[in-house]
């Protein structure tokens, strides 16, 4: 994969990264403005817990992202089923189980049919979504009570890659700002039981597909000889 030359990346370009689990988008950001002092923005959000492609803005090509933003995603993940935590993932601690024995696979092959298409969708409260000024997730981790309102979002396709209890694989073909998190929740709730988002990994944006993607490490010590050339 070649990168552009410094000065041409400076001015404007769009790279496909592949974000590392654990770090947040702005870390991704931060840390590719801190090494070009270029002006950097990404294309759509990725919780920190969850890892794949972000679609990475730098100069004049920032002004694209709201178009980038505004793309479909494809989504692969594993659901936990037979419990609940209180974030939708793995960033809170199990607060119920659920009995799992009696489900059958046909019964979560069917499961998917009650998400496709126009959905209404509950954000977690561990989310980054305002409310009055503040993150979601700020009262959240104080214990404070939090309403979040329901939007309508769009699935695609649900497909369920393999079942190997209590792991559900799956991929998912949806509209912007869906909450895998919330499907995850929603679709234990679907089944009489509990579930959670094990693992995510985001694998397409629109027409852009990880595989393109440069592995983040890569990326910095690309940039940094990139940089240095410049200054010989």
């Amino acid at each position: 994969m070649q990168l552009p030359s410094f000065q041409e990346f400076t001015e404007g370009t769009l790279l496909l990264v592949d974000k590392p689990k654990t770090w947040t988008s702005f870390d991704v950001v931060r840390k590719i403005r801190n090494l070009t002092r270029a002006k950097v923005g990404h294309g759509g959000t990725l919780d920190p817990l969850a890892s794949g492609l972000m679609l990475i803005a730098t100069g004049k090509f920032t002004k694209k992202l709201n178009d980038l933003t505004n793309l479909s995603k494809v989504y692969e993940g594993t659901f936990f089923l037979g419990a609940t935590r209180p974030s939708f993932d793995k960033e809170t601690e199990v607060d119920q189980h659920f009995e799992i024995s009696n489900i059958t696979d046909e019964e979560i092959h069917q499961g998917t049919k009650h998400f496709l298409g126009v959905i209404e969708q509950t954000p977690p409260i561990y989310s980054a979504i305002k409310i009055g000024g503040t993150a979601a997730y700020e009262f959240a981790r104080k214990g404070e009570e939090v309403v979040m309102k329901s939007r309508q979002q769009e699935i695609y396709s649900f497909e369920i890659i393999n079942i190997d209890l209590p792991l559900i694989h799956f991929k998912v073909h949806c509209s912007k700002g869906t909450y895998i998190r919330s499907l995850a929740n929603d679709f234990g709730k679907a089944l009489n039981n509990g579930a959670y988002l094990e693992e995510l990994r985001r694998t397409e944006i629109g027409e852009y597909s990880l595989t393109n993607a440069w592995d983040l490490n890569d990326l910095v010590t690309q940039l940094i000889k990139a940089k240095e050339a410049t200054t010989v």
